[in-house]
């Protein structure tokens, strides 16, 4: 008979799965948090989920309105580019850092997840979009993958919470953009297979504006909606 998980471990898990659900849109922008029904979907208690939902405030993923309890964060264009923008600022250091201290093993790691990713994105390609969430996994794994050999774990760390936030507006926007992404990872894994810190930068910098400008071309986002504070 297993003993019972530490009230810390059940806490942990249920913050978890209510981040993720808010990262990949299954608690939708301004959806109001209810705690008696968060109770029940994450099953943990109402004081439990206070701590969670203060917790994700901190992040910027929820907001807290006071006495009428809290919601999801809101998403803007003015948001979006700005936490496009801290992210290249961050990733383009790492990367630097990275091409420039990575091993073997890194070069191994890189390629295995670029694979994984490929994979995935020639699926979506082919219009099967069933593995949206794997696509979007894999393609966090290959960016964190690319910078893993930066030396700062702080900043591997901060990279990780920037880019969450990225991809939450990703998945808001459903933003594919085909194969002119998975050209250009393509190109990130070889420029940084060869070291090649300038021309990588230089794809990133493609890459991530890319990125917005099709997020802001579906035009699912609305200057007017309250950011993701």
């Amino acid at each position: 008979m297993h003993a019972e998980l530490p009230i810390e471990t059940i806490a942990e898990s249920s913050y978890r799965r209510i981040r993720r659900d808010i990262i990949f849109g299954r608690l939708p922008p301004g959806q109001k948090l209810k705690l008696d029904g968060l109770k029940v979907t994450y099953e943990t208690s109402v004081s439990t989920l206070r701590e969670i939902l203060n917790r994700l405030t901190s992040e910027g993923l929820v907001v807290a309105e006071g006495q009428r309890g809290f919601e999801v964060a809101g998403v803007s264009v003015a948001d979006l580019r700005e936490i496009a923008a801290l992210r290249l600022l961050l990733e383009e250091h790492a990367l630097e850092q990275s091409l420039e201290q990575g091993d073997v093993e890194w070069e191994a790691q890189l390629v295995s997840a670029h694979y994984k990713l490929a994979c995935m994105e020639k699926m979506m390609a082919s219009g099967d979009i069933s593995q949206t969430e794997n696509w979007k996994r894999y393609d966090w794994e290959f960016h964190q993958a690319l910078i893993a050999a930066c030396g700062s774990r702080l900043l591997m760390e901060t990279h990780a919470a920037v880019f969450d936030k990225y991809l939450r507006y990703q998945m808001v926007a459903l933003s594919y953009r085909g194969g002119v992404a998975e050209q250009e990872h393509k190109q990130l894994l070889d420029a940084a297979l060869q070291r090649d810190s300038k021309t990588a930068k230089e794809i990133l910098q493609r890459h991530i504006q890319g990125g917005v400008e099709h997020a802001l071309g579906k035009g699912l986002l609305s200057s007017t909606r309250k950011p993701a504070r």
